[in-house]
């Protein structure tokens, strides 16, 4: 039984909606267990209640400093303590990170734990990372990512041997800022399975199994693919409905045109993992559906179920460098 400890108060929907997902994802195997107030219809589920909520627009160090009766900080504690097996929050992304960051701590050798996001690309999912948790960093900080995206697409997405490529503004080794250059350098002297450079263009294509960039880049890019899918299937849907004809085509392409929005949903991962603590720790879009905090939670299972947090303990050290602090 994989024990899952759940934000009942993380996200914009919270807690009908996290608490309907978590009931979704309970089974033989899995375990949710809800953090919130007293009181809180769970549906059966056990709750540990707490007394605090952060919410999502404090500030988060802050915030997990002054309330560590929250729900989101009590999630993470019991992982560290043993008393659940992963975390999933859907609440403020800037709490989770500092709030694992205090309560799990780093695994031996990571100089810095890096969001772990899955592309729905055309060849097949894909790792983007750091996606957000390091808005900067330097080219061995690169280099220990691509390890750990290697672990997850190995262990989650089950890619036997995943090629790694390095977000940059051209396929060209010798294109790109300083970090990139640098970092460039780092990869291809690795014995990972580095392909080169990659453009944000070919992220949906299925630019390779790994892309690795600083956080800053990958939340950028990561938005804009969000953004631009949602603006692109709203925009084919509504012209579909402004015409009686394309209404009769709309008819004929709904099978292939669902079997696509769900391809390109980011609720078909419903979140992502802060790898390289030691505890395994997954956020969810602040606005998950009860599917998206569904299938988070099957995603903490499964990273728990391959042993995430133990392989990557078992081959970070040896990557361990001396400037990785």
């Amino acid at each position: 039984m994989t024990r899952v400890a759940v934000d009942a108060l993380g996200g914009d929907r919270a807690p009908e909606e996290v608490v309907a997902g978590a009931l979704e994802a309970a089974d033989a195997g899995i375990e949710p267990i809800l953090y919130g107030p007293a009181g809180l219809d769970t549906g059966g589920l056990p709750l540990v209640e707490t007394t605090q909520v952060i919410a999502m627009e404090e500030k988060p160090a802050e915030a997990v400093k002054s309330k560590p009766d929250s729900s989101l900080v009590v999630a993470c504690r019991a992982v560290g303590a043993g008393d659940a097996d992963a975390v999933v929050s859907a609440g403020n992304t800037g709490a989770m990170l500092a709030a694992a960051f205090l309560e799990l701590r780093r695994l031996p050798g990571v100089a810095r734990p890096a969001i772990a996001v899955v592309i729905p690309s055309r060849k097949g999912p894909s790792v983007l990372l750091d996606s957000g948790a390091n808005a900067d960093a330097r080219p061995e900080h690169l280099l220990q990512f691509a390890h750990m995206g290697s672990v997850f697409a190995q262990e989650v997405l089950d890619i036997p041997e995943p090629e790694v490529r390095l977000l940059s503004i051209g396929e060209e080794p010798e294109k790109g800022n300083q970090l990139t250059l640098d970092a460039h350098a780092l990869l291809a002297a690795s014995d990972l399975g580095f392909a080169g450079n990659a453009e944000s263009r070919d992220l949906l294509a299925g630019a390779a199994d790994v892309v690795v960039c600083d956080g800053f880049t990958g939340n950028v890019a990561l938005k804009l693919l969000e953004g631009t899918i949602k603006t692109v299937l709203d925009a084919l849907r509504e012209e579909i409905a402004a015409t009686p004809r394309g209404k009769l085509g709309g008819l004929l392409i709904r099978p292939a045109a669902r079997r696509l929005r769900s391809k390109l949903d980011p609720d078909t991962y419903g979140g992502a993992y802060l790898l390289g603590l030691r505890g395994l720790s997954v956020i969810a879009h602040g606005n998950s559906s009860r599917r998206a905090i569904s299938n988070a939670i099957h995603l903490a299972a499964k990273g728990v179920e391959h042993d995430v947090v133990g392989r990557l303990a078992a081959r970070m050290p040896e990557r361990r460098t001396p400037a990785a602090v």
